[in-house]
């Protein structure tokens, strides 16, 4: 007997956030990739969240991208690699000798991996000669960029992960972690298990997730957080709460930041009424921070996304410098990044500000070095275009070329109309990418197919300065490339030397080499922390088995990598002055947008969305606002609202969370013209950014909010796709073998048989079976094929539809039953078996209606019953706040019946 040989795992990194877990993926038998987290990883240790292990589920060809694409006069057609790149090259080899190279530039992506940037910044900024190379990045970390640089002279994070099981108190500022990096979350969790006694703060405008574990919620107004964290500083300077020694020894400045922070933040009364906090509250926290050691502040995009961000990253530092708690074990100051290797890009110079291996731009030392060490023919001599200004720039025809790598603009930008107009105005754009179909890629002139995770083969560094290696465990699909393979190619058919890499690794080594070259402090070479003098010379094999590592890796005693855990660094005291959001609400726009992340999926949905599981907890865009706010502006809760602001508006469905303050709304970000009729809200966004890091303000935009009148409400359930001309309103969703739609209109159908018919494309004589109640506006019906459900309809005058969870079941089934059928046309489930309800726990699948049922007749109290009965809550911990939630509600409800 033939024995079949045990699949090895491949250890990887997570296409996600900056949180950095391992991953191991093992091919299966049937073709599929079992993904389990690492336990050898020092990031999570094993542990995943919900995305991280649902990425089995995404590694389809669905809507891939697989063959290079040019765009003539009738349309895209495919095209060879070699008449795609020849068009790239030969297009910004024209443009840049008609126009000069600041008529190029590049927009990338913290998806990239490091390999990939450092030779696109090589290629734009050593060999091109413009500094026209931003990424999306900006949009997220870049005010933790220039708040790094100003206070410690270097892009750098102090501590690590291992700070926060070390730290007393852990303070989160605009963070939602539990949602949005929960593997984190959950070490912080475990933490308060472990040590009740452990203080956790949150900093946020909405009551998050994040704050079922806070000892104390601050919801300070938006924009006002230099307000809080200046009167920090003045509380802890007025207490004698600062470590004089370290203040002394280590840092400059101390007097000029206090001075500004004492001119409008020195009482605690007014801090508490800018805030809008209670003075109790504030006081409390306040205290808690003097008085205790080891604190740990991590912030992220709550704080980062502002015309502030900037003063706020310092003003943060601020407090840890004035008390020496900087790099030390269990404190410090924490940026918790948005992408896997957000990090990995500024290493090497992403930014259209940076150059590589942390070196300055605007520094003639520095350029000179790094261009001696490429050996390039020029280098950029001042800093590109940030991201905002550059699609100004291409709309006003000063960039007449553009590729874009990696990043959905049409989406993620702030006045993302704007965006729009830029791409239809220039002269050349190209996109690399592995869908398709995108908003962005839709205005392409070249396609290029890239790989996608789980393809390529590099580095990523995490938010704690850990690079680990992605691995690829699939084969290339179609004629798809890596990104640093498709730039070297068309950098070597500019007629461009220094690109003739055969593999990562040798990237790789230039860049550590680049690292380590002229870094100390004798003649002609310039100290930066920024080194990995510890991983140059690596080879291929040394390459392949790189395990994760901190840096700066240099070489011990022995001659072995040794990696940094944390950096114990002075620095400089940042005078941070409060000042307000650039734009104020008006009776125009009464309101403030909030945007953000939803649990189960990320940034434009061309991975998560592909994965069902991950489509069940939020479904459709919303619109958070405070009950009071719904009232007065004439909308209802399960209703459809528009959106504006003065650059664009949405449609979204009305919800009411509980957690947003009168005169606030939210909104996630992941919605885009793929998957929604209009729910892209970079199109309402504020164009304003932060003067030093160029970061656009997302979380500060004014809005109105007014009913968006239709006139029925529906959805379809099919396996076929949908021409939707006509729909007022629709969100796509993915399902298990088929797609669901949300759908709302204007024009009530006089034949309702006959529109839905044409709507789902049913022809005459095929298995139809329908119910239709004229006076009450409703109609249902189902397609049956084989006895197989292909496709149903729900309609309604009112929102309140069935429930999709038990109809989702339905099309698991090779036949449908009678009494199926029978439910189907009564609009709910008739069968034994109990609807399981919109999804809680994406993990295992638990629903909303299951979870409540356990509850009730087992009487749960604590969310480890509810595991050990459900499983739900016992992988990535996403859902605990919302099991958490129900327990409560059931305790309440079962006071009231007692009562």
């Amino acid at each position: 007997m033939k024995i079949s040989p045990i699949p090895l795992a491949v250890r990887t990194t997570c296409a996600y956030c900056g949180v950095g877990c391992g991953v191991q993926a093992t091919p299966q038998a049937d073709g599929g990739i079992l993904i389990d987290g690492d336990p050898s990883h020092p990031a999570n240790k094993g542990k995943l969240c919900v995305k991280g292990s649902a990425l089995g589920d995404t590694l389809d060809l669905r809507g891939r991208l697989l063959h290079p694409q040019l765009r003539g006069d009738g349309g895209m057609r495919q095209a060879s690699w070699d008449e795609a790149l020849e068009r790239v090259a030969r297009g910004f080899g024209e443009i840049i000798a008609e126009h000069g190279p600041g008529a190029v530039a590049l927009y990338v992506s913290g998806q990239l991996l490091t390999e990939d940037y450092y030779v696109a910044n090589k290629l734009v900024k050593g060999y091109i000669g413009t500094a026209n190379i931003d990424t999306n990045s900006r949009l997220c970390m870049s005010s933790s960029v220039a708040g790094h640089k100003r206070a410690f002279g270097a892009d750098v994070v102090p501590g690590c992960y291992e700070d926060f099981d070390m730290a007393d108190m852990v303070v989160l500022a605009g963070s939602n972690a539990a949602w949005c990096h929960p593997v984190l979350f959950q070490r912080i969790a475990r933490l308060k298990e472990r040590r009740p006694e452990v203080m956790v703060v949150v900093v946020d405008p909405r009551r998050t997730a994040t704050c079922e574990l806070a000892d104390l919620h601050l919801p300070v107004r938006p924009g006002t957080d230099v307000w809080l964290f200046n009167g920090l500083l003045s509380y802890l300077a007025r207490e004698g709460a600062m470590d004089a020694a370290y203040v002394g020894s280590r840092t400059t400045g101390m007097a000029a930041a206090l001075a500004v922070a004492n001119i409008d933040c020195a009482d605690p009364m007014e801090v508490a009424r800018v805030c809008r906090v209670e003075p109790a509250k504030l006081l409390a926290f306040y205290r808690a921070f003097a008085a205790t050691g080891k604190v740990v502040t991590a912030y992220s995009q709550g704080v980062n996304q502002s015309s502030a961000g900037t003063d706020k990253v310092n003003s943060i530092i601020n407090c840890h410098l004035a008390t020496g708690r900087i790099g030390k074990p269990g404190m410090g100051p924490f940026s918790l990044t948005g992408q896997p290797n957000a990090m990995g890009g500024r290493e090497v110079g992403g930014l259209a500000n940076m150059l590589a291996a942390h070196m300055e731009l605007d520094n003639q030392e520095h350029r000179e070095l790094v261009q001696r060490f490429w050996n390039s023919p020029r280098i950029a001599d001042k800093p590109g275009l940030k991201a905002v200004d550059l699609f100004h720039a291409v709309e006003q025809g000063k960039v007449k070329a553009v590729w874009i790598i990696g990043t959905n603009p049409m989406v993620s930008l702030p006045d993302a109309n704007q965006v729009q107009r830029a791409l239809e105005k220039c002269a050349l754009v190209v996109v690399s990418d592995i869908m398709a179909s995108t908003d962005t890629t839709a205005f392409a002139d070249v396609l290029l197919p890239a790989l996608g995770w789980g393809e390529k083969d590099g580095t990523v560094t995490n938010s704690e300065r850990c690079i680990s290696r992605q691995r690829a465990f699939l084969p290339a699909p179609g004629e798809a490339r890596a990104d640093w393979k498709i730039i070297c190619q068309v950098a070597q058919r500019m007629g461009f030397d220094g690109f003739g890499f055969g593999a990562a690794h040798e990237i790789f080594d230039e860049h550590a080499r680049l690292s380590s070259w002229r870094n100390g402090t004798g003649e002609g070479c310039v100290r930066r922390m920024f080194d990995l003098d510890g991983l140059a010379g690596l080879g291929a094999h040394g390459y392949d088995t790189l395990e994760p590592v901190q840096w700066p890796v240099r070489r011990g005693p022995t001659g072995a990598a040794e990696g940094t855990r944390r950096i114990e660094c002075g620095g400089r005291f940042v005078p941070t002055a409060p000042r307000a959001p650039v734009h104020a609400a008006s009776a125009e726009y009464p309101l403030a947008l909030n945007t953000g992340r939803v649990r189960d999926q990320w940034h434009t949905m061309t991975r998560t969305g592909k994965a069902p599981r991950l489509a069940g907890h939020v479904a459709e865009a919303f619109v958070d606002l405070h009950p009071h706010d719904a009232l007065l502006y004439g909308v209802r809760e399960g209703e459809l609202a528009r959106v504006t602001s003065a650059w664009g508006s949405l449609v979204a469905r009305v919800q009411h969370g509980g957690g947003i303050t009168r005169g606030s709304v939210f909104v996630p970000i992941h919605w885009n013209g793929q998957t929604a009729s209009d729910a892209r809200v970079g199109a309402l966004v504020s164009p304003a950014v932060d003067p030093v890091s160029g970061e656009p303000e997302f979380k500060h935009t004014p809005v109105r909010v007014e009913h968006f009148g239709v006139s029925w409400h529906g959805f379809v359930l099919t396996r076929r796709a949908l021409a939707l001309d006509g729909i007022a309103h629709w969100t796509r969703v993915q399902g298990s073998g088929f797609a669901r739609y949300e759908l709302a209109g204007r024009n009530a159908a006089a034949a309702r048989g006959d529109w839905a018919r044409a709507l789902l494309g049913v022809g005459e004589g095929e298995d139809w079976l329908e119910y239709e109640d004229n006076a009450g506006g409703v109609y249902r019906a189902v397609h049956l094929v084989d006895d197989r459900i292909e496709q149903c309809v729900f309609v309604s005058k009112r929102p309140d539809l069935p429930s999709r969870a038990w109809l989702s079941g339905l099309f698991d089934l090779d036949t449908i039953a009678s009494d199926e059928r029978a439910g189907l046309l009564a609009g709910g489930w008739l069968g034994k078996s109990a609807d399981a309800g919109p999804t809680v726990c994406a993990c295992f699948g638990v629903g909303l209606n299951t979870l409540c049922a356990a509850i009730r007749a087992r009487k749960l109290t604590e969310v480890s019953e509810v595991t050990a009965c459900l499983k739900a809550g016992g992988n990535c911990g996403s859902c605990v706040p919302e099991i958490k939630t129900l327990l409560a509600e059931a305790r309440v409800a079962e006071f009231m019946q007692a009562g």
